[in-house]
């Protein structure tokens, strides 16, 4: 049975409303056999065979650049387009690093959605916003 594109874009729209209020985050949404890519030439760029490798290589180390009790999130959504089993949204985010420095972000991330989870995923962002923030404060 194909994908419902309603109900896709509900599924993403609701995560990422329960990841700007801090109740979850949008991994609760990858499969466990996720694929994900970082287009460009970031320090994160390349593909990620699995949601293991995306959340242990990236995810982590990132969240550790951040308080635990203020976590870099989502401020503020600015399209969630859905068409057939991918739902494109476009979000900007930031955080005040455990440094004191301020991340700000706008990302642009195309999900492939089955089975009411995420098996596919590719991101583009500011790459130069990214590396500072990777290359310039220390994971905690």
């Amino acid at each position: 049975m194909p994908n419902d594109v309603g109900a896709n874009r509900a599924l993403v729209e609701a995560a990422f409303a329960r990841w700007m209020d801090g109740t979850a985050y949008i991994s609760s949404l990858f499969a466990p056999e996720m694929t994900w890519e970082i287009v460009g030439r970031s320090a994160a760029s390349k593909k990620y065979p699995d949601a293991a490798s995306f959340i242990g290589q990236v995810l982590e180390p990132f969240g550790r650049r951040f308080p635990h009790d203020t976590p870099f999130r989502p401020v503020r959504i600015r399209s969630i387009l859905a068409d057939g089993d991918t739902v494109a949204v476009v979000w900007d985010g930031h955080g005040t690093s455990v440094a004191g420095t301020v991340y700000e972000n706008t990302y642009a991330w195309f999900l492939t959605i089955a089975d009411g989870r995420i098996v596919d995923g590719v991101a583009f962002y500011d790459s130069i916003a990214f590396d500072e923030l990777w290359n310039g404060v220390d994971p905690v």
